[in-house]
């Protein structure tokens, strides 16, 4: 039996109408023993890329397609014949979208003919002019003249009543006009069980409930891919129009392996070639990093990088990014090249890099392998603060033809999978708002948690609800940009993939995000915003302006033991990426020495070394309690430097060159595939070769395994060394800022939120345990930034002043009304002008609403004026009803008499106001309370014994439960002495979920473990301390 091509196939990338992922289309048609599949998703080419991999992978022929939205709001189904037609068709979309609202697009009937050259059309379906009431001669006769026979009339079928008469109409036009018919369904799913789903997608779409849907809902299941038997038996009478399907399938010869996205070697205005512009500031950056006797070793390393560079034609690639390095620098931005372009001492004589390579020994074929010749990835890390200059200096001076971001596709996740599917079956919102709370964004909703929340688990619509928001997980939900992801180079975009509007202002975003562009080996520069080096930045320029100290991340002194003797303390909260609970919890253990060691300690806490079993077995050997030894004598150059055990993925990469014969290109296809093991699956077919050939050479099976086992683990952020390496370098600057500067580190680490792993009260509390006096917001001190004030009795002799910045409810143009006041006039506010200010100068002079007035009162900022804040609300209300009077009457009036706060109230009032409070800690005024009870405080539990049974109290600032950990939650509490850093089972966690979940002051029952310096508290039982007031906090933050 013959059989026919799905022409009209659109996945869940037509957002939030198609029900079935690219590869589960492609993955039924070829089980279907269909030929082809054409993709159509809706006003773009979203997921064409995931359908291309997989169509490769099983051998099935993708045609490349869009059904493409007119301004008139009708519909037609473009095909790419060949390479220029694909680019006609981004072109055509990038038009439509750019001109209209996110999310939306209109193309104008003379575009799509003048960008027919091919591309095939396909005019027909049920929103198309060709079945509509009126007829469409004056389209018809322009679309004819463009397409010629490249026009189609496509009728479709669902056995839908109405399609009975547009067949009729439509086949009487396209006899009239001389287009050849084709048959097709509109596929929406892989499979007719994907049918409620479909309809839930787009009742969400529509922002309605299913049951009032009424006709935006397709009325039946036959939107499914139809195997060739049913196809023809839905066309029995018109086989033509089948075969026909064949026929245009067999016209579209294009494949997205034609896109070749490369940065030319071109003139440049002084007559030289970007190689030799290139060889030039190379040599010359060499002599600036090492003087003028460049050792040899480098020079032959650099002479090898710069072969490499100019045979793949990657000259351009490395110019650019020296340019964009060269414009931070002259700005005064802080950026810093990381990722594997630290491999590259290339990188690193352009000064994109501040890693040695040669130095460190780290692995060229990590950043670029000849035999892979795909382009290399850069990432730059710039303070995120002035991020967006250098986005904007990127589009001027490359044009928004020639540069667009990446796209990050947002999915749904648990969270918002509840609420929109629960939205659109008629739930009631108050419980779907509870449920979503209650989970984590990734974690899968079983029937046992719908109880809690207000849902009858029994109940068949719960059942339903669950299936679908299970099914819906990982759907596409919309478009968002990319981190700083840009597809740049000398060849417009939008030949390439079509370019739409960010939601953000003076922004255009491309169609694919960075697997799809990493997966077509197209060239991506990254320009990721950093909060460690707007840290560094604003703490630079704090020590300059305050104390008149030029520091930089070069100058800062290396190797400094106070550093390293804290670091040893695990006393780095607010430190670039050794503050979270694990790398504490690491570093007393690991005990770094040296800036190598601080290497090792952000690599050591990632899922490659966990779930490879590499952790233990190097402390133990760190430590003299394992001797150091070598699975094979050839792998001692490899091994070495970590004990013997492998922790970064340049040690996996020589590993697998050295013991199981990989060539360097094929190591680099390793770390490829362990990268994307999960999304591919391609990770198996390495496990036979690399076990088979270390056995072979005498390595012990167990070791093998275990290697293979890690390699499998790094596909989950293991860290490459030369990514460490340039992680470190920040992580040692923020440490020693931390040791030696306390209170300008507290400042900057303020000023530079939101970042890191704790929230702003922890931070805060962090600086007063370290004596850094910590002042409260104040209306007439206080900057929209925190501030250093002089203070004899602070660490360092500055104090903090907290920023209004940090006041609710208090905006940046409120800020601007304040500031404007006092620049306005000679007349300051507060005692200190000795003008007798008054808190009725401020409110009249700076004209803030009585919104603002009450958030800024409620805070305690107005203490200069009256200390009592109740007195100054109700102030504040008089105040400013007669703040217009020019001449306001005397009148006598009896002011109410309140009772000050206490100072649970005032710490309550602080968290309420600012989610912070300078003051004292909130379980500061409960302690003595806490202590009749037997509950110790932080510091007590760190002292007490390894196996002391202990009841503890304190307030939730994080909560984790790492893959890695078989279901194991972390949790840290807090108390105004400290930390108290809990472990909870999986079936402790069960028992208490809700309360583990929600509660922020939380009491726990369990046993010390406290080793290496190390204190957990494992917990047996989760319970409510029992106080007679309401203990307010931050919210914590918590980590999945």
């Amino acid at each position: 039996m013959s059989s026919y091509v799905p022409l009209w196939c659109k996945s869940n990338f037509s957002f939030l109408e198609g029900a079935s992922h690219p590869d589960e289309l492609v993955e039924e048609a070829h089980r279907l023993g269909l030929p082809a599949l054409a993709l159509t998703d809706r006003d773009g080419v979203y997921g064409i890329v995931r359908a291309h991999v997989k169509a490769r992978e099983v051998g099935l022929y993708l045609i490349v397609g869009s059904q493409v939205t007119a301004d008139d709001g009708s519909v037609i189904v473009l095909l790419a014949q060949n390479r220029a037609g694909y680019a006609n068709l981004c072109r055509l979309i990038t038009a439509g979208r750019l001109r209209s609202p996110k999310g939306e697009s209109a193309v104008r009937w003379d575009e799509v003919c003048r960008h027919a050259a091919g591309l095939l059309a396909l005019w027909g379906v049920q929103r198309s002019l060709l079945v509509g009431e009126t007829d469409p001669q004056e389209v018809a006769g322009k679309l004819r003249d463009a397409f010629g026979d490249r026009l189609y009339a496509m009728v479709a079928r669902h056995r839908r009543e109405e399609e009975v008469s547009q067949g009729v109409r439509l086949r009487e036009r396209a006899a009239r006009y001389g287009l050849p018919v084709v048959a097709a369904t509109e596929v929406l799913y892989h499979t007719p069980a994907r049918r409620p789903l479909q309809d839930v997608l787009t009742a969400i779409r529509h922002g309605v409930s299913v049951s009032s849907a009424g006709r935006k809902l397709r009325p039946n299941a036959e939107y499914g891919l139809k195997s060739p038997y049913v196809f023809a038996a839905l066309f029995s009478d018109d086989p033509s129009a089948v075969a026909r399907t064949e026929e245009i399938a067999g016209r579209c010869t294009f494949s997205l392996t034609e896109i070749r996205y490369r940065y030319p070697s071109e003139c440049l205005p002084d007559g030289t070639t970007s190689v030799q512009r290139l060889r030039q500031l190379a040599f010359e950056g060499a002599r600036q990093r090492y003087g003028d006797r460049v050792p040899p070793d480098v020079s032959t390393q650099l002479e090898k990088e710069l072969k490499l560079i100019e045979d793949l034609d990657y000259p351009g690639y490395f110019l650019t990014m020296w340019e964009i390095v060269a414009f931070c620098r002259e700005r005064g931005i802080l950026c810093q090249g990381r990722g594997s372009a630290a491999n590259s001492v290339v990188c690193y004589c352009l000064g994109i890099t501040a890693i040695d390579p040669v130095r460190m020994d780290l692995l060229f074929e990590r950043f670029i392998s000849k035999e892979r010749a795909e382009p290399p990835d850069i990432d730059l890390d710039i303070q995120h603060d002035r991020r967006e200059e250098v986005i904007q200096h990127v589009y001027e001076k490359y044009g928004r033809d020639h540069a667009a971001m990446a796209a990050n596709v947002i999915r749904y996740r648990s969270r918002s999978a509840v609420r929109d599917v629960g939205k659109a079956l008629g739930l009631p919102e108050t419980s779907l708002d509870r449920l979503a709370k209650f989970l984590s964004h990734q974690e899968e909703i079983a029937s046992e948690a719908l109880r809690p929340m207000g849902f009858d688990p029994e109940a068949p619509i719960s059942g339903h609800f669950l299936n679908l928001v299970n099914e819906i997980s990982d759907f596409p939900r919309h478009l968002s940009i990319h981190p700083g992801g840009f597809l740049l180079g000398h060849e417009p975009v939008h030949d390439i993939v079509p370019i739409e509007n960010a939601t953000m202002p003076a922004r255009t975003v491309i169609q694919w995000d960075k697997d799809d562009l990493e997966d077509l080996g197209l060239f991506k520069v990254d320009l990721l915003g950093l909060g460690g080096l707007t840290q560094l930045d604003r703490c630079f320029r704090l020590l300059k302006e305050h104390r008149g100290v030029e520091l930089s991340m070069a100058t800062i002194p290396p190797d400094d033991s106070e550093t390293f003797e804290m670091v040893r303390r695990a006393d780095t909260i607010g430190v670039f990426q050794i503050e979270s609970r694990a790398q504490m919890a690491m570093l007393p253990r690991l005990r770094p020495k040296d800036f190598y060691d601080l290497v090792i300690e952000i690599s050591i806490v990632r899922p490659g070394p966990i779930t490879g079993g590499m952790v233990h077995p190097y402390l133990r050997r760190r430590s003299g309690k394992e001797p150091v030894d070598y699975p094979h004598p050839s792998l001692i150059p490899v091994l070495q430097k970590t004990l013997g055990v492998p922790l970064f993925q340049e040690q996996v990469m020589r590993l697998a060159v050295i013991a199981a014969d990989y060539t360097p290109g094929e190591a680099d296809q390793l770390r490829r595939d362990m990268a994307a093991w999960h999304r591919t699956g391609r990770m198996e077919r390495h496990r036979e070769r690399l076990l088979t050939r270390m056995q072979a050479k005498g390595i012990a099976p167990e070791f093998a395994e275990r290697v293979f086992q890690q390699i499998r683990g790094f596909g989950e952020y293991g860290f490459p060394e030369s990514h460490a390496a340039s992680f470190a370098l920040v992580a040692y600057a923020t440490a020693w800022l931390k040791c030696h500067y306390p209170a300008e580190f507290t400042c900057a680490l303020l000023n530079a939120q939101p970042m890191g792993f704790y929230a702003p009260a922890t931070i805060v509390e962090d600086a007063r345990r370290h004596g850094v006096v910590v002042r409260p917001v104040d209306a007439q001190a206080s900057l929209w930034d925190c501030t250093l004030e002089p203070c004899p009795e602070s660490a360092g002799g500055f104090a903090v002043r907290m920023g209004l910045r940090y006041v609710k409810g208090l905006g940046n143009g409120d800020w601007g009304q304040i500031e404007k006041a006092r620049h306005a006039s000679a007349f300051a506010f507060g005692p200190s002008s000795g003008r007798g200010a008054s808190l009725a100068d401020f409110i009249r002079r700076t004209g803030l609403d009585e919104g603002v007035l009450s958030a800024l009162a409620e805070a305690g900022a107005f203490e200069g004026f009256n200390p009592d804040r109740r007195t100054v609300l109700w102030e504040i209300r008089r105040l400013v009803r007669t703040r217009k009077e020019s001449f306001p009457l005397q009148v006598r009036e009896a002011s109410p008499r309140f009772d000050p706060l206490n100072a649970f109230e005032e710490v309550t009032w602080d968290y309420r106001s600012t989610s912070h409070s300078p003051r004292r800690h909130p379980l500061e005024p409960l302690r003595a309370e806490l202590t009749a009870q037997g509950l110790p405080d932080a510091r007590t539990v760190a002292s007490m014994r390894h196996g002391e049974r202990v009841r503890y109290g304190g307030l939730v600032i994080c909560r984790q439960r790492p893959g890695t950990a078989s279901g194991v939650v972390f949790m840290t509490l807090e108390d105004e002495t400290g930390f108290v850093n809990l472990v909870i089972w999986e079936r402790v966690f069960e028992q208490y979920a809700t309360l583990a979940k929600t509660a922020n002051f939380l009491g726990v029952t369990g046993t010390l473990q406290a080793e290496d310096g190390v204190v957990h508290l494992v917990a047996e039982e989760l319970w409510r301390p029992k106080v007679n007031l309401k203990v307010l906090s931050a919210p914590s933050r918590d980590f999945h």
